[in-house]
């Protein structure tokens, strides 16, 4: 007779006394992330080593912009001031969702070793044990770099700010994180069907922060409308910094859909949320 491969389904957490499935969540990825990070401070100067090395080596991507800008005035009509406002809006949202949930990746190694069953069985929600997992504190430097960009860039571009557009501001950096982390769940999910898929996950996050950080003017229309509207990475930073800019929406989109952003991204996460759902239901064990 042949042998029976089990099946492993998550466990249902027991239900927590005046709390909710978002708190239990939330409980979760603090005591996950606290362990690593425990771990990590233990080495201090390591810790401080790694942070400046991931500073140093994000901040290639500006000083290609830069030596870009060595040669030209602009950059599809755009100044240096006016890219690095969108570069910071980029790199900061994603260096936000790669510190949070950028562990996602680890999902394929975890199931095709077999250890990512120990995470079913624990009562804990699954979601947050893998978003926890492996917590990289050394992220911070991309999001410093990020910021640092960002704040020089607003501090010399010539921009008519409103109240609208100073709100706009946070709210865009929000969403973007948001959308960004959607993107990270909805990649995780697909390992479910193909184990060995990091790196098809890496060219729609880190592959669509790399695109944002340009102007929308340098790339083919058909490019535009497929990250508009098939994977909607514009409402990170091209629809907001154009509408702050005065300059054109994409594609002509009305000037309202600049604060679209944050409805973009809920729907984003609600989709993203349904696959991973719909995903960890059609797991099966590797048996071992």
């Amino acid at each position: 007779m042949a042998e029976h491969t089990p099946s492993v389904r998550p466990r249902t957490p027991e239900p927590v006394p005046g709390g909710s499935r978002v708190t239990e969540s939330l409980r979760t990825y603090r005591l996950v992330a606290g362990m690593w990070i425990r771990s990590t401070m233990a080495y201090r100067t390591s810790f401080a080593l790694t942070v400046a090395g991931n500073l140093l080596i994000t901040g290639l991507d500006f000083a290609t912009i830069l030596l870009m800008f060595a040669q030209v005035d602009s950059l599809g009509g755009w100044s240096l001031p006016e890219v690095a406002f969108l570069y910071g809006v980029s790199a900061t949202a994603f260096g936000v969702a790669d510190l949070v949930m950028g562990s996602m990746d680890v999902l394929g190694g975890r199931m095709r070793d077999g250890s990512f069953d120990t995470l079913l069985v624990r009562p804990a929600p699954v979601l947050a044990q893998v978003a926890a997992d492996h917590f990289a504190l050394r992220r911070l430097g991309r999001i410093t770099q990020g910021v640092l960009v960002l704040g020089w860039g607003l501090l010399h571009v010539d921009a008519d700010w409103t109240p609208v557009k100073v709100l706009l501001l946070p709210v865009a950096l929000l969403s973007g994180a948001a959308l960004f982390g959607a993107l990270f769940v909805a990649g995780a999910s697909f390992q479910f069907v193909a184990q060995d898929a990091a790196e098809v996950q890496n060219a729609f996050t880190y592959g669509g922060t790399t695109l944002l950080q340009y102007p929308p003017s340098v790339f083919g229309r058909d490019l535009v409308r497929s990250v508009t509207y098939l994977v909607p990475l514009a409402f990170v930073n091209w629809v907001p910094v154009s509408y702050v800019l005065d300059r054109p929406l994409p594609l002509g989109l009305p000037a309202w859909t600049a604060a679209a952003s944050p409805l973009v991204a809920g729907v984003c996460c609600v989709l993203a949320g349904l696959a991973w759902r719909a995903a960890l239901r059609s797991y099966r064990s590797t048996g071992s």
